[in-house]
């Protein structure tokens, strides 16, 4: 707070500091910073939360509105004095680093925008009121905000131009146009066909596909390879591939230590995958992930029925969506209430970044420093989902789940495992009769006067022996026998195991039980909400009722009236999930198609894809967003003709070499010519197993297991440890190390190398744009890791099988395989003289490795292949498989 103490800083200040405090902004500047625009977000951010949000207002020193400042007097010094920033306390305290005293200290940018308004003249913004409760005040300026508004649907530019080919083009040439530019010429068909191949299926065209597309000569050949990608099952795989990060989908649990793994997190994987591959309406996609437990009419502990029946089952597993946050609460965690509380403020951070675009978590614990998210509403929010969260009555992550079990399925279970125990008692009893033979033989080797009492000893429970006892049998550990059969009688123990294993196969025929992992309500409970102080459970404060963020309500929702629900849930979540999808909301429809246009064209219209509020960036092209959000809207919410259009644009279609947009428009976002992106992890990896032609295309079903080999990789397969818990070696898990990566064990601390290498995103707790490096790991992993050194040689084996004996044909075939196009003449040459420069190195190699009086001696591990030509093949395809040709979409 401003004190007597800040005061005293401020003045010891030397004559130095104010010089340095002086800057050249002169009262009326133009360029001077705006106090809505630049100073009340620093204000807020750092200081208004202690001076005049709290009910004591910090000081007596209110920051919330801008006559506050300039009229406040602190003993006589002015807060703020226009056009003195060496003058003014404000300025003092927060050099000093007196201020804020919660929170990160302002940055120096932040404090020269504060010194430039005061030189300027500290001038005001909009007009304010008159009073001013303590809490948190948000401008009309922030209310006014573009992506709070209602989509209106704009008329389409009409632009006389034959390069124009749908209405997403007519709103690009329009920006186009102002800038004295246009869009870049077509591409040509091979880059087209490998470009759109990749974006809608996320795996390279084949050759046959290739050379059929560039041969092609009617006219609606590009759209009839649009129709046929979207109707393949690769399309449904890739495309929930995007909305499986934005819900952070893993297959573990994270937050604590253990990260246990959730076994079935898969099944809410697959329904995203069908649902998808299906052309879903995207309204009825969002609800059932919402509230799909509330449209079945279930509770908790009452889903048997409903599971029986298809459409109710999709309806409960799609709320997986709400299961996929870091929750630690079924591992040992120290602070039982925090971890659940987390993982109800992480869930809640996915649910409203992947539908919002907001980053409303910043208000958990303060009113949000640049939207206008008070912290109540924070809570009001999490009042929705409160009661299928219900902290203080929590069902642990197991309890959660539902089982898809049969009728009759859990009685022959139970009749079965009765079997098996009875089994297990019956080889027991064998055992102990066994171990009483062995130990009445054994004993007779004791001195006679000590039997009896041995006899007793060993009778009795070891938690019960005495002393006396105990001593006794340490004396004589021999006579015990009493654990080691196979030590005295071989055949008497196989007796026994056989009798065991009967009852292991006997529970093999178990039928197997399945889960999901749903969210549910308890029927009747609806747990009263309240304000967390600071975000501290411990500190709940006053009651809040379910309800909208109140700047994006409006009459729409407001009151929110929770539906009825004949379940028995209390109906908040449905009915919140209809307002979402009813076309009215301003922000879900914007965030979701602006999400589709970045995974099409490598940037989004708004380039913050997760924050559409104040601290996010603008739009590029307004319109075109707000046209696509209501064609989306209207069209039905489905996405498989938003597809259509937009790759089917001339904006889609264009070359990425173009002068005249890398001069004017270097960064792109005018989007006059193509821009050129690293393949994704999943991409690159997927499309090296198609190029080897290892790729398994099965679909759906368990992740594949993945494990720590002793170089540390983390690759697919199984684990197998020895007694000390260290990892031996990771067992092949057959043809499923193979699988697309969207089947592989996704695990928050332990991601696939061959993905994290690439920039998969770690889901903490989920995914809103993916970053895209180049560092020296992955051209490092090109090189030389086991898998990319495998798949060469595998790929080598398959051209040579298409073109034997001729090195100009396999150059060829390599080359399009990987990159779609041929190879010019001067690349084919050099292709050609590599090849032969390496078999010469290779069988060079091989004959320095293996001495001529060995003949049969097998080849050291990596030294080379036997046949050096096939080496050398296979070393030519992985220096492709590391080209920038095979790595980059053009």
């Amino acid at each position: 707070m401003f004190s007597t103490n800040s005061r005293c800083i401020a003045s010891s200040m030397g004559v130095f500091t104010v010089m340095m405090a002086a800057v050249h902004v002169r009262a009326g500047d133009i360029n001077a910073p705006s106090f809505e625009r630049d100073i009340r977000p620093i204000l807020r951010a750092s200081c208004t939360h202690c001076h005049g949000e709290d009910e004591e207002v910090a000081g007596g020193v209110d920051l919330r509105l801008h006559r506050f400042l300039i009229g406040l007097r602190d003993a006589g010094e002015p807060v703020v004095n226009p056009g003195r920033p060496e003058a003014s306390l404000l300025i003092h305290v927060i050099e000093s680093g007196a201020m804020p005293q919660e929170g990160r200290p302002l940055s120096a940018s932040q404090l020269d925008l504060l010194r430039r308004w005061v030189a300027a003249g500290a001038a005001g913004g909009e007009s304010e009121p008159e009073t001013l409760p303590p809490g948190p005040y948000f401008a009309a300026a922030e209310k006014k905000h573009w992506a709070f508004q209602p989509v209106t649907r704009p008329n389409v530019p009409e632009i006389a131009d034959p390069r124009i080919r749908t209405d997403v083009d007519a709103f690009l040439a329009r920006t186009l146009l102002e800038r004295g530019m246009t869009f870049a010429p077509d591409v040509d068909r091979r880059t087209l066909i490998r470009r759109v191949t990749f974006d809608l299926t996320g795996l390279p065209p084949t050759v046959e596909e290739i050379d059929a597309f560039v041969t092609d000569t009617a006219a609606d050949a590009y759209e009839q390879l649009v129709d046929r990608l979207l109707a393949s099952p690769a399309y449904g795989e890739r495309w929930a591939r995007h909305w499986l990060d934005v819900a952070g989908y893993a297959d573990s649990a994270g937050h604590a230590e253990a990260d246990s793994l959730r076994p079935y997190a898969w099944h809410y994987r697959d329904y995203v995958i069908n649902a998808i591959q299906q052309d879903k309406p995207w309204d009825t996609f969002i609800v059932e992930q919402l509230a799909g437990d509330e449209l079945a009419r279930v509770v908790h502990g009452e889903t048997a029925e409903a599971m029986l029946d298809p459409v109710r089952r999709e309806q409960v597993t799609a709320t997986g969506f709400l299961r996929m946050a870091p929750d630690g609460t079924g591992d040992r965690v120290a602070d039982v209430n925090l971890a659940r509380n987390e993982a109800v403020a992480e869930q809640l951070k996915v649910v409203s970044s992947a539908l919002l675009g907001l980053t409303v978590g910043c208000a958990q614990c303060h009113d949000h420093r640049f939207d206008p998210i008070s912290h109540a509403d924070y809570y009001r929010f999490r009042a929705i989902f409160e009661p299928a969260f219900d902290w203080q009555q929590w069902r642990s992550p197991t309890a959660r789940n539902c089982s898809l079990a049969k009728p009759g399925d859990v009685s022959q279970a139970t009749k079965i495992e009765e079997q098996a125990a009875a089994i297990e008692a019956d080889a027991k009893a064998l055992e102990r009769s066994f171990l009483d033979a062995i130990f009445e033989r054994e004993i007779l080797k004791l001195p006679e006067e000590i039997r009896d009492r041995y006899r007793e000893a060993r009778s009795t429970s070891k938690e019960k022996q005495s002393p006396e006892q105990q001593a006794l049998i340490k004396r004589y550990p021999f006579a015990l026998a009493l654990y080691s059969l196979d030590l005295y009688d071989k055949e008497a123990d196989n007796k026994v195991k056989a009798r065991r294993a009967e009852a292991t196969a006997l529970r093999k025929t178990k039928p197997p039980e399945d889960f999901v992992m749903a969210t549910t309500e308890v029927r009747g409970r609806v747990p009263v909400m309240q304000v967390f102080y600071r975000g501290d459970h411990e500190q709940p404060r006053q009651e809040v009722p379910p309800g909208e963020l109140a700047v994006l309500a409006g009459a729409a929702i407001e009151p929110f009236n929770p539906l009825e629900a004949s379940g028995g849930s209390s109906g908040r979540r449905l009915a919140y999930a209809r307002w979402l999808t009813s076309g009215r909301h301003p922000l879900l429809a914007r965030v979701l198609v602006n999400r589709f246009w970045l995974h099409h064209f490598g940037r989004a219209i708004v380039p913050t894809p997760g924050d559409f509020g104040l601290g996010g960036q603008p739009p590029t092209h307004p319109e075109l967003l707000d046209w696509l959000a209501d064609r989306f809207v209207t069209s039905g919410w489905r996405l498989k003709p938003l597809h259509k259009l937009l790759v089917t644009s001339t904006a889609y279609r264009q070359d990425s070499r173009h002068a005249e947009a890398t001069a004017a428009d270097p960064d792109g976002g005018l989007y006059g010519r193509w821009l050129i992106r690293r393949l994704d992890a999943e991409q690159v990896r997927d499309a090296v197993l198609c190029a080897s032609g290892r790729l398994v295309t099965k679909t759906g079903g368990p992740p594949v297991s993945i494990g720590k080999d002793p170089l540390g990789r983390i690759v697919a397969g199984r684990e197998e440890l020895n007694a000390n818990g260290d990892v031996i070696k990771v067992l092949p898990v057959g043809d499923g190390a193979a699988r697309r990566s969207l089947y592989l064990t996704c695990r928050r601390t332990t991601p696939l190398t061959a993905l994290q290498t690439f920039d998969a995103p770690a889901m903490l707790p989920n995914c809103e744009q993916r970053s895209s490096s180049t560092v020296a790991p992955q051209s490092l992993f090109m090189l030389n890791d086991a898998f990319i050194l495998e798949q060469s040689a595998a790929m080598a084996d398959r051209v040579r099988q298409v073109a034997p004996g001729d090195l100009r044909r396999q150059v060829r075939q390599s080359w399009i395989m990987l990159t779609a196009r041929e190879p010019e003449s001067k690349e084919s040459e050099r292709a050609l003289v590599y090849l032969a420069e390496q078999a010469e190195a290779f069988r060079a190699f091989h004959v320095a490795a293996i001495p001529a009086n060995a003949p049969d001696q097998t080849p050291p591990s990596g030294a080379t292949m036997a046949d050096p030509q096939a080496a050398a093949l296979a070393s030519l395809c992985q220096v492709l498989m590391s080209s920038t040709r095979f790595l980059y979409l053009d």
